[in-house]
């Protein structure tokens, strides 16, 4: 077993074994985006005196992905699995050790309850680990799944760049399709979690009608929000503490923001490039642009030969460069002078929506299309750099999409911990069908 490879606070085990309490609340953590959202829940879960447990991988480690959002919100992980190495040894590291786990505390007498976020790796393999054990997940930020616009939208936008029409065409849902594998390998995570979920925990009503026509039992599907909403409050309320426009003065008077990171934008030439010469052009245009560098984004800068071209822009009074930054109350007290944020995150276009930021989306497709849908949020292909400025020029002075209705609820960890603890007094979260059927 690889008990020895994971990271325990001193006699945690042996407090499990003498705890009474049945249902171990297992949240886990992983990625800067799971702090965040995971976060807000596992604090409403430690409030309610529920035997809650914080788990943590190791994929993100270092102090500005993982660290500084730990000591952030007040949370320490009880113990970290350790993973390392390529991607699928990380998925099966994460499989084995936490299955190792899983089986001690199940032979503790105990039901554990993973708490798996969104799209990520650890949502799928943790899942995966839980299900083999007869523990089913609760799925927080369940049924995010990409609508991409129809091919006939963009070839109509490249022949005649008609903002008005486009922004009211992407509003339409007639003209988008489903069954796009991006983001990647995201896409393919998310899904892979729904058969080993116990509890689907929709952000939106949209998400709700993808579990439902994937086939996923009707009274395990909630529409409960985004726990991503608790989080902001959460930085909104200490942002008179940010510094960060001590270090960023251009900031403060306005800024568009890109963050690039996605894989498949990342290993693609064409893609890349055209999203780096639109910041080049929007710099040159004497707009001030924040580029967020992770590792994603150095490796195309590289790998596709931009080192030069990104030197001149450093060079540059309105053009900043940085590392992601470590605390999430800095990015929400600087996002609050952003006139739009230009990003291939899915995070970002939520938190654009609940701060009524106009935001463009560096794809082809959203798993976020609410928000676009809405009329807050727009898509930019990666076509050309040419295409992505106008449509980020258009949307920062665009006045309808400021401001929209907010879509992600508000005291969402409160409402995912009641419907939990609700299902768990009528049936157990794992459930076969003589379960269900009541026979």
């Amino acid at each position: 077993m690889s008990l020895d490879l994971i990271t325990f606070k001193p006699g945690l085990l042996e407090a499990l074994a003498l705890d009474q309490r049945k249902h171990i609340h297992l949240v886990m953590i992983a990625t800067k985006p799971d702090i965040i959202k995971q976060a807000p829940l596992y604090l409403e879960l430690k409030q309610r005196n529920e035997l809650v447990l914080l788990g943590h991988t190791g994929q993100h480690y270092e102090f500005n992905l993982s660290g500084g959002m730990i000591e952030e919100f007040g949370i320490s992980p009880d113990f970290n699995l350790n993973i390392e190495g390529p991607l699928h040894q990380k998925i099966s590291q994460t499989i084995g050790r936490l299955g190792d786990l899983l089986v001690e505390l199940k032979a503790l007498g105990k039901i554990v309850i993973p708490y798996v976020h969104g799209d990520t790796m650890t949502a799928m393999a943790v899942s995966n680990a839980a299900h083999g054990l007869e523990f089913a997940s609760v799925h927080v930020e369940s049924g995010i799944r990409t609508l991409t616009p129809k091919r006939e939208i963009f070839v109509k936008l490249l022949e005649n760049f008609d903002w008005n029409w486009y922004y009211t065409a992407l509003q339409d849902r007639s003209n988008w399709e489903s069954g796009s594998i991006e983001p990647y390998p995201e896409q393919y995570n998310t899904r892979a979690v729904g058969p080993g979920t116990g509890l689907f925990c929709a952000p939106v009503t949209l998400d709700q009608e993808f579990l439902l026509n994937e086939g996923y039992p009707a009274d395990r599907i909630k529409v409960v929000g985004n726990t991503v909403t608790d989080a902001l409050q959460i930085a909104l309320s200490n942002q008179s503490k940010s510094t960060i426009f001590e270090k960023y003065p251009p900031l403060k008077d306005g800024f568009i923001r890109f963050c690039v990171h996605r894989r498949e934008n990342c290993s693609n030439s064409q893609r890349f490039t055209s999203i780096f010469s639109a910041i080049e052009e929007l710099v040159n245009a004497n707009e001030t642009v924040l580029l967020i560098s992770m590792y994603q984004t150095k490796v195309a800068i590289e790998e596709f030969g931009l080192q030069s071209r990104l030197n001149a822009l450093i060079n540059k009074p309105n053009f900043i460069y940085s590392e992601s930054w470590p605390y999430y109350t800095d990015v929400i007290a600087a996002m609050e002078k952003a006139t739009v944020c230009a990003t291939d995150s899915g995070s970002m276009q939520e938190e654009m929506n609940i701060m009524g930021i106009p935001c463009v989306t560096l794809r082809y497709g959203s798993d976020r299309s609410e928000t676009i849908l809405d009329g807050g949020n727009v898509i930019a292909p990666p076509i050309n750099g040419p295409l992505i400025a106008k449509i980020i020029r258009a949307a920062q002075s665009e006045p309808r999409m400021k401001n929209r209705p907010k879509l992600y609820g508000e005291n969402v960890s409160i409402k995912i911990v009641d419907h939990v603890l609700e299902l768990l007094e009528k049936e157990p979260l794992f459930r076969f069908e003589h379960h269900r059927l009541q026979l």
